[in-house]
């Protein structure tokens, strides 16, 4: 399994409500603040920053652009 690094596309396995954030959201990596949270920037459709805020990495998926051989 590929680790998440800085600059990686991910998106929420979670709501978070506090934030106006849904499951689903597509942001990305700018920081690995620790072993277990990154700093995310969620953008809006014309590539303006809407919030950056540290997610947990269980609270993560790593989004591929390409097939992963087996």
């Amino acid at each position: 399994m590929k680790k998440i690094k800085e600059l990686d596309t991910v998106a929420l396995l979670k709501n978070i409500p506090k934030k106006n954030l849904s499951k689903g959201q597509v942001g990305t990596v700018v920081e690995k603040l620790d072993s277990n949270t990154f700093e995310i920037e969620f953008s809006n459709a014309k590539g303006e920053t809407i919030l950056t805020i540290p997610v947990k990495k269980r609270d993560l998926i790593l989004l591929r652009f390409e097939p992963v051989s087996a």
